[in-house]
């Protein structure tokens, strides 16, 4: 088990400084995205720039999942451009 760490990023970084285990680096980036999910369906954050920083142990960027994509991002997925 590594241990990975899920920062938050809105311009300025907050520090994940306890991480999480987890076996492999998909279980990581998986779990960035339903926690940007979450932030996402949570009203009291409405920042547009927010992301979630998917770190590994050695503080090495491994995926950045936007909590609000871009719309034009989304739509061009959704229509099969990506």
């Amino acid at each position: 088990m590594r241990t990975y760490y899920f920062d938050l990023q809105d311009g300025v970084a907050t520090r994940d400084r306890q991480g999480m285990e987890l076996a492999t680096m998909s279980e990581a980036i998986e779990h960035g995205r339903k926690l940007a999910k979450r932030l996402r369906d949570e009203p009291r954050r409405r920042d547009a720039a927010l992301s979630v920083i998917v770190l590994d142990e050695s503080g090495t960027e491994i995926h950045r999942e936007r909590v609000y994509p871009d719309p034009a991002e989304t739509d061009a997925c959704s229509n099969g451009a990506a």
